[in-house]
């Protein structure tokens, strides 16, 4: 199956960047779509490079039936959507739109350090805090809870008694730039 892709984020966008450069020359997968919440992430910035067409859609637009994010969506005919540092929470219509289409990573191994509020380096700084052995990444289904869904794949890295959380940030951003890309374009061969 062709499938088109579109990546949400909120932020540098380091995730969204190495997806785009991984699909690059893929005929059958392609990121055609950048969407964000925020006027000033820097995800904008950094995809420009790539051509691959950008909308930012203001908080309001991800409630209620998501008139407006669904309709660009379709417009790009966007098969799947991968989350890459989006902080807001998926809204009921755009899941019922893109059942079990919606994949997300987080920066921990779930169902650690998961939930509203935990993201980038505060879920680094909590696994420092409390004298964690491992941290690691979790790809997994959104549903309606964040960071809830079905996992989809883990993996894990060392933590050490020294490590800032700095550093665990370090080792968790190379597991994702390892493993997001290579596990999604798996999904998308089920498809």
């Amino acid at each position: 199956m062709n499938a088109k892709i579109a990546i949400f984020a909120s932020g540098s966008g380091t995730n969204a960047e190495n997806i785009i450069r991984h699909f690059q020359g893929k005929s059958s997968y392609q990121v055609v779509l950048i969407v964000s919440n925020r006027q000033d992430a820097f995800v904008l910035e950094r995809v420009r490079k790539y051509n691959v067409p950008s909308v930012v859609f203001p908080k309001a637009d991800f409630t209620g039936s998501c008139g407006n994010v669904l309709a660009c969506l379709k417009g790009h005919s966007v098969d799947f959507i991968l989350l890459a540092g989006f902080l807001l929470r998926v809204p009921d219509s755009l899941l019922a739109a893109y059942p079990n289409r919606i994949v997300n990573i987080h920066p921990s191994l779930l169902p650690k350090y998961g939930g509203k509020g935990m993201y980038g380096e505060r879920v680094h700084e909590a696994v420092v805090r409390a004298g964690e052995k491992e941290s690691g990444i979790t790809i997994h289904y959104v549903n309606g809870e964040y960071d809830s869904g079905d996992i989809i794949f883990q993996a894990s890295c060392p933590v050490e008694p020294s490590d800032t959380p700095q550093l665990v940030a370090a080792k968790v951003h190379a597991l994702e730039y390892k493993y997001y890309p290579a596990v999604v374009e798996d999904l998308l061969q089920q498809l």
